[in-house]
């Protein structure tokens, strides 16, 4: 089992969805004799999406403001409806419609859905987030049920609230949870960039250790560090591999492994 995490940002790349749909259609027909599901298919993907940049022009169009505290978008009860129609509605469905257009037997859930992703309300010491959730649980059965078909998932990581609001939950926390629920042999984490560089290198492996010297050495810095902090976050959990790469390396299985141990090559 695979669960791929993409940003909003690529989505706004036109070729990205089809390079992205043609990955997993290939992938999908090359594993299906050696990946197989309880019923004997391929194992699809399970796609976990964000899309913030959807999210900003459409509470552009209806006139709302948004702030971030810590990078959380800030969601009352307007947002929270901006939110949802522009993951949920637009850009789920988007991704769907590039992989049915390669031949992947797709569909597009969001959390809410069947409740797959249950939420609390995230607190911050300094702030009130608003419809902000951090989820707590994971309805395995009905992912495992969807994927036994042959379907690939498309998940928006808008969540269901245990109070029954629906809440916005960051993707990158969501697919984590997934993967780590789903017990996911890799957690890829598909961006703009193409993996942690150092003197401009790919490094194709890191350990955590490895990883915490090259943030404290000034290597790693600014936007990666929230990824490869994401990254090492869900192998202490229990997630034997996680990957940040960008699509050409996806392809090329390049990018950045971070595992508990060094591989030897």
């Amino acid at each position: 089992m695979q669960v791929l995490k993409i940003g909003g940002n690529e989505l706004d790349d036109p070729g990205f969805l089809a390079g992205l749909a043609e990955y997993v259609a290939g992938t999908a027909a090359s594993t299906s004799s050696t990946k197989l599901s309880r019923s004997g298919q391929a194992m699809p993907h399970i796609i976990v999406h964000g899309g913030g940049r959807a999210i900003v022009a459409l509470q552009q169009k209806v006139g709302l403001q948004s702030t971030k505290v810590d990078g959380l978008r800030v969601t009352d009860r307007e947002m929270i409806s901006v939110v949802q129609m522009a993951l949920s509605g637009q850009t789920n469905k988007q991704i769907v419609t590039a992989l049915l257009a390669a031949g992947v037997d797709a569909i597009g859930v969001s959390g809410v859905d069947g409740g797959i992703l249950r939420c609390l309300k995230k607190q911050h010491p300094t702030a009130d987030l608003g419809y902000v959730g951090e989820i707590s649980q994971v309805r395995t059965d009905l992912l495992r049920q969807l994927t036994s078909l042959g379907l690939t998932v498309v998940l928006s990581p808008i969540s269901l609230g245990f109070d029954g609001y629906t809440y916005n939950v960051n993707a990158d926390d969501a697919a984590s949870a997934v993967a780590l629920a789903l017990q996911a042999d890799r957690l890829t984490f598909v961006s703009n960039v193409p993996g942690v560089l150092a003197n401009g290198r790919i490094l194709p492996h890191l350990t955590p250790d490895q990883t915490e010297s090259l943030i404290n050495d000034g290597i790693i810095t600014d936007g990666m560090v929230p990824k490869v902090r994401a990254a090492l976050a869900t192998i202490a959990q229990g997630v034997q591999q996680t990957q940040i790469v960008n699509l050409a390396g996806l392809i090329s299985n390049s990018g950045t492994l971070f595992t508990a141990q060094t591989i030897t090559d």
